[in-house]
């Protein structure tokens, strides 16, 4: 079960050797030939910020000569799947042919029949545990939440705990990034606040939005979706979002203003997503051939680069795949020792209680 994943998934630099080969099995010249002559792929919920998926998209288009359709950045897990809903019968530019989305939205997203399987070439370095047997989805890449803070802003001491953000000296600076009633960061967001007040897993969505409406009763809790830039503007000075989302961001601000990303100590959660292709894709080998990239070694390292942990990262390292200058630029890896990974039969308990609690016991419209 994921639960224990964190052994399998965690992060060894001592058997890593720097390289910079990407030495990987071509995809067939069956595969690329039919993927060229659909000439498309539509992808949804990537922004480029996100993950490294900037450089991702651009190294894909200049490999295979391949449009990318780019629908709703900004979009959550749900509405990815409400996409594929709303577009069953349609094989226009608002049908999108491959998702990525948070781990319990994967098997919800297979009984409904939004997906369909397909294995990529290195299948076998995907952990059993990260993947859907039959290949309706397959981890990508995870990372663990922690608060990113504008120094211009948060002038006193960094907040290091969730119990930190309930203090006053954080009023009106406290903000998710995302809906938790839709967007998989958000809600995982409510899960390890309420891990970090001592309920178990059982009742962690409980408590975390019992948290979360202290933190609004408190003042402390802004409404608004805390992406770069209304953390930048100083909106949303503290922002809780995925470890590789806050580096990118603080990386990309480039001091201005400072950035600081902090792990807490009282709950460190992480959260795979997984990659999945629409059962109605229009662009089916297309969407497949965008697969074998990812999961590529070039792929993965592209989602090291943007600070994701890659789902290959262990089989990598072990081949002396991963680049030292990459690795060094990344947290202390003992930041990753005390991670949870929630199992999905967790998330998928966590995920209902929130999104639909929500509204009643915090009352707060993240905008």
């Amino acid at each position: 079960m994921l639960k224990n994943a964190h052994r399998l998934l965690s992060l060894t630099t001592a058997a890593v050797v720097a390289s910079t080969s990407f030495a990987f099995a071509e995809p067939s010249a069956d595969l690329v030939a039919a993927a060229k002559k659909e000439g498309q792929l539509t992808v949804i919920a990537l922004p480029h910020t996100w993950c490294g998926y900037g450089d991702l998209i651009a190294g894909f288009k200049a490999k295979y000569g391949i449009e990318i359709n780019e629908l709703n950045p900004d979009a959550g897990s749900g509405d990815e799947l409400e996409a594929v809903r709303a577009n069953k019968d349609n094989k226009g530019p608002q049908a999108p042919d491959v998702l990525d989305i948070g781990l319990a939205f994967g098997p919800q997203a297979k009984e409904e029949g939004l997906l369909q399987p397909y294995k990529v070439s290195t299948w076998d370095e995907i952990p059993a545990e990260a993947k859907d047997a039959d290949g309706h989805w397959y981890g990508d890449y995870y990372g663990v939440l922690a608060f990113g803070i504008n120094k211009d802003v948060v002038t006193g001491a960094n907040p290091t705990s969730w119990a930190d953000l309930l203090k006053s000296d954080y009023a009106n600076q406290v903000a998710l990034a995302g809906d938790p009633r839709t967007a998989n960061n958000a809600i995982v967001s409510v899960y390890a606040a309420g891990l970090s007040t001592g309920a178990d897993a059982a009742g962690a969505a409980d408590a975390g939005l019992e948290f979360f409406k202290k933190l609004n009763d408190a003042k402390n809790f802004v409404p608004v979706d805390a992406e770069a830039a209304p953390i930048a503007q100083g909106t949303t000075p503290i922002a809780i979002n995925w470890d590789y989302n806050l580096l990118a961001q603080r990386d990309g601000m480039n001091g201005n203003p400072p950035l600081d990303v902090i792990v807490p100590s009282d709950s460190v959660v992480a959260g795979v997503y997984v990659q999945a292709i629409s059962a109605y894709a229009p662009h089916p080998n297309a969407a497949k051939l965008w697969m074998e990239y990812l999961y590529s070694d070039e792929g993965q390292i592209g989602w090291l680069k943007g600070y994701c942990h890659p789902i290959r990262f262990n089989a990598m390292s072990a081949a002396g795949k991963i680049p030292q200058d990459l690795l060094a630029k990344l947290p202390d890896a003992a930041n990753y020792a005390k991670a949870i990974f929630p199992s999905i039969a967790e998330q998928n308990a966590a995920k209902a209680t929130i999104s639909s609690k929500w509204d009643s016991v915090v009352g707060a419209n993240v905008k």
